[in-house]
């Protein structure tokens, strides 16, 4: 059975585009993948969250996982620190990483020009950390989008350095993995490209109806067709792609129908998507308050986790040791 690899910042909620582009498509890889999702808190470190709110994002984060319906029975989910292995492989790891590469990577760049007034030397390491991550458990696919497939290439380039420099097989080069057919993009509603935590265009699945209201009837249209069965415009066609993933076929059949004859009125397509959007998320944010709640069933997912992970992690680790000459005493 291949290992399957994701990880996810505890830097903000789930958001539409994160539960139909990839938590979907994990809970169908849990029934045949070896899987392991965890919560890269380590990861977070970089923009340093306060001691509360880091706990209480990786609640939430936890929360959400559980409640889209990820199994801790049938998939290893943990939280990244409460596995001190990927820390040590980490740091073995950096002895054969370079300074010059590190400083090439796009996510670096992106992140000097984001916040150049915190350019630790986290963020610098980022992708070797990343690399421990995967290769710990031997992961052969981890999904990611596009934009991040260069960091999956870069844990390639060191598991196979490591292999070259010992001479061994240890670490298989694990592969991006993108859902092919299965792979939905939801648009953010600012009518420029997917939705996203950071750029303020997504909704939430943890995420009040008013708000929900607000956020819809905000979002970027056009002035409206002029001429009978012309080309939908993108920003309307983001509406109708979040509308298909959470509408009525006949709803989407309606509006689609509406715009094709010059006849669609924009507030109506709005109000309609917000109340169905609410439909969708309400019994998610439900789920997540009760598991929440459930301080005991949160604490034996964790130490359920940790215990999986642990045990992947270590017998990798202790492989590792062997090979570059810690020998036990």
């Amino acid at each position: 059975m291949e290992t399957v690899l994701s990880g996810i910042r505890p830097t903000g909620n789930l958001h539409l585009g994160n539960y139909f582009g990839a938590v979907q498509n994990f809970i169908k890889m849990q029934e045949s993948y070896n899987c392991f999702f965890f919560i890269a808190d380590w990861h977070s470190l970089t923009t340093h969250p306060t001691p509360q709110d880091l706990h209480n994002n990786v609640t939430q984060i936890l929360a959400e996982y559980l409640a889209c319906g990820i199994d801790p029975e049938k998939a290893t989910l943990y939280v990244q620190s409460e596995v001190p292995e990927i820390a040590e492989l980490y740091l073995l790891l950096n002895m054969n990483a370079y300074v010059g590469e590190l400083e090439r990577t796009t996510t670096f760049k992106d992140k000097v020009r984001a916040q150049p007034e915190n350019v630790n030397a986290g963020l610098l390491t980022y992708p070797v950390l990343q690399t421990a991550d995967i290769i710990i458990h031997k992961a052969t696919k981890v999904p990611v989008g596009k934009d991040q497939e260069q960091n999956v290439e870069i844990a390639r380039k060191y598991a196979r350095r490591f292999n070259q420099m010992y001479n061994v097989e240890c670490f298989p080069e694990p592969m991006p993995f993108n859902f092919g057919e299965n792979l939905v993009k939801i648009p953010g509603l600012d009518g420029s490209g997917k939705m996203g935590k950071s750029e303020g265009n997504g909704i939430f699945l943890y995420e009040d109806a008013e708000s929900i209201r607000k956020k819809v009837m905000r979002a970027v249209t056009d002035a409206g067709p002029t001429i009978p069965n012309s080309e939908v415009s993108e920003p309307i066609q983001n509406l109708f792609t979040i509308m298909k993933s959470v509408s009525k076929p006949e709803t989407l059949q309606f509006f689609t129908e509406a715009y094709a004859n010059c006849t669609i009125r924009y507030g109506d397509l709005k109000k309609q998507l917000a109340e169905d959007i609410i439909a969708f998320t309400s019994p998610f944010k439900q789920r997540i308050d009760d598991i929440k709640a459930n301080k005991k069933y949160l604490h034996d997912v964790v130490n359920l986790g940790t215990q999986k992970a642990r045990e992947s992690a270590s017998k990798t680790l202790q492989e590792v040791r062997n090979i570059i000459g810690f020998k036990q005493w």
